[in-house]
């Protein structure tokens, strides 16, 4: 859905992506528009080096094309978004350098504007990644959602740039004022984090797992991925593989242990998720057993994958897009994973029962069996006809 933001320097046309989807939102929030007041108030200019980390949909990025930002990001998404938006407007193709988490940061900040993640961990990494490019006279400015900014948000910009303070509440949203001091000592980077798995778990069992920060549940295995390893399809052969918003990895390593002839493909639209998982097949395969190919993509969803050739799509949908609710992400995951299986391939899911997607399961494959349940969980199986 493309709608029109207006600030104080321009109407932007922006849109998510992709676009035409179910997904309904808009491309920016009052957070956005909140900064972007802001500096247009201060009067100053944005002078040197303008970085912005985590522009969800590219509505910072392209409200100050002008400036040539550097763009940091985690998600494939929001940097396809933000080519699309500065494409939209007018901006030549070089306005912006857009560059993902896993990228070096710039060597010097002049201006530092965050976009408060929905991660503690995820902003802690960006900051203490950015740090030694920041200097005292670095302009540093956070905007959120009230809600998305706590007493742990403004401690971590103190504890590793300098002293920090927050604005009025307007619309619901608030800034974060940052005063570099050089005195302040940044700690070590604790990320990516490593924890060993549990037992009970199926062939991953006592292995390792490596998490980037952002990545869900990076101190320890979720309830929901506990109750689909324990449920997997572990039995079969070779075949190919997919594990679809694959995460830390964990699941898609599960079968690649108790199947070595099988072909992998990890897929996630977050470079940290698609760096962790990489991590963790890597150190949970280390060992005299050859397994089969692995490859390891960011991307959307099994956008890029050739019709009718995947054999078993691995599934634990997200039904979050940042702080709202909407299913729009698994209907794509589900729709996907139809087009790419082959007949008699299999799309596994595991997700909340309220969540109903066996409905929607029924809908796109005219069947959906249910594996395994509890009193949270569900494992459905639907198969390509």
């Amino acid at each position: 859905m493309t709608d029109r933001m207006t600030t104080p320097s321009a109407e932007l046309a922006l849109a998510r992506f992709p676009e035409g989807s179910r997904d309904q939102l808009r491309a920016w929030d009052a957070s956005d528009e909140y900064l972007l007041r802001h500096l247009a108030d201060r009067g100053d200019a944005l002078d040197g080096t303008v970085v912005v980390v985590g522009d969800r949909w590219g509505a910072l990025t392209t409200a100050l094309r002008d400036h040539r930002p550097v763009q940091i990001t985690d998600s494939f998404l929001a940097r396809e978004a933000t080519r699309a938006n500065l494409a939209r407007n007018g901006a030549e193709p070089d306005s912006a350098r857009l560059l993902t988490t896993q990228d070096p940061p710039p060597a010097r900040v002049d201006v530092l504007l965050v976009r408060v993640p929905k991660s503690l961990a995820l902003l802690e990494d960006q900051l203490l990644r950015l740090a030694p490019a920041v200097h005292e006279g670095t302009l540093v400015v956070g905007t959120g959602m009230a809600k998305e900014i706590h007493t742990s948000t403004l401690k971590l910009f103190e504890r590793i740039l300098g002293p920090t303070r927050t604005s009025l509440a307007e619309k619901k949203a608030r800034l974060v004022f940052c005063t570099p001091d050089a005195r302040v000592v940044p700690p070590a980077n604790p990320w990516p984090h490593r924890y060993t798995l549990p037992d009970g778990v199926g062939p991953v069992s006592g292995r390792p797992v490596v998490n980037h920060a952002g990545v869900f549940c990076a101190e320890r295995l979720d309830i929901g991925t506990r109750f689909f390893l324990q449920h997997l399809p572990y039995e079969g052969g070779g075949g190919r593989v997919v594990d679809l918003g694959c995460g830390n990895g964990v699941v898609g390593t599960a079968v690649a242990l108790a199947r070595p002839e099988a072909e992998l493909l990890f897929v996630d639209e977050s470079y940290q998720a698609v760096a962790s998982a990489e991590a963790t097949y890597r150190a949970a395969t280390d060992g005299p057993v050859e397994y089969g190919k692995a490859e390891f993509r960011v991307g959307d969803g099994l956008d890029g994958v050739p019709d009718g050739s995947v054999d078993l799509v691995l599934n634990n949908p997200p039904f979050h897009s940042h702080q709202a609710t909407t299913d729009a992400t698994a209907w794509r995951m589900f729709t996907g994973a139809r087009r790419a299986l082959r007949p008699g391939g299999e799309l596994w899911v595991v997700g909340n029962r309220h969540l109903g997607y066996h409905v929607k399961l029924r809908r796109l494959f005219g069947n959906s069996e249910l594996v395994a349940s509890d009193a949270k969980f569900v494992v459905l199986k639907a198969v390509r006809t």
